[in-house]
């Protein structure tokens, strides 16, 4: 199952934007959950991630300060805001769940499974 990132758009330097993290077709609720973008002609990157009950998140350096990960599980849906956003925050974003034997904190792609078409945001400057 895949997990389905939506919400980006268009927006100026400085502006905001709410992505949410959806899995059709079955509950992701004991999960934790990570954001990772990746710009064009660059690799995929760790954002931001949130523990299964919501109680525990951790940023990349890049975004701290600038972004939030929440989740509301009886929506199953995980969220990450976007604030004071900068061109170089212009990417695709997508959402997948934390292998279960990987590392809590891990920032490695190979560590999230559940990858589905993300979500592009381009930032304007």
């Amino acid at each position: 199952v895949q997990l389905q990132a939506s919400g980006g758009g268009l927006v100026q330097a400085g502006g905001s934007l709410r992505l949410s993290c959806a899995a059709s077709g079955r509950t992701f609720s004991s999960s934790a959950v990570g954001w990772f973008r990746q710009a064009p002609g660059k690799e995929r990157v760790f954002a931001a991630a949130i523990s299964w009950s919501g109680t525990m998140t951790y940023y990349a350096d890049s975004v701290k300060g600038r972004f939030t990960i929440r989740r509301d599980n009886a929506k199953n849906t995980v969220y990450l805001q976007l604030d004071s956003l900068k061109p170089e925050d212009t990417a695709v974003y997508y959402c997948a769940e934390l292998l279960a034997l990987a590392p809590w904190g891990s920032h490695q792609p190979q560590d999230f499974g559940s990858w589905g078409q993300g979500t592009l945001v381009t930032v304007s400057s």
